[in-house]
């Protein structure tokens, strides 16, 4: 199984979790999760950049093996992949 991350902060969201957002109608957003994306609307309103120092701390808790500058630089290679930051 794929794992399926939120196309804005790139957090990893499960199968069958309740941390994907909701639409503006109130069903499941597939695409973002809920800290992203909320009643069909962004709750970040920042740029991609602010987003990435953001998750920086997050990413460095998560992989403990990794430093805040290789955290940052792997996030700047994958955001611009993401949906919510494609030019």
């Amino acid at each position: 199984m794929d794992t399926k991350y939120c196309q804005c902060c790139a957090m990893p969201i499960g199968e069958g979790t309740d941390l994907y957002g909701t639409n503006s109608d109130g069903s499941v957003n597939e695409d973002y999760c809920k800290y992203c994306f909320e009643k069909g609307d962004f709750t970040f309103k920042g740029t991609m950049e602010e987003m990435i120092e953001i998750c920086v701390p997050h990413v460095v808790e998560a992989n403990k093996d990794m430093d805040e500058d290789s955290a940052r630089k792997m996030m700047m290679e994958f955001f611009p992949t993401l949906k919510r930051w494609k030019e």
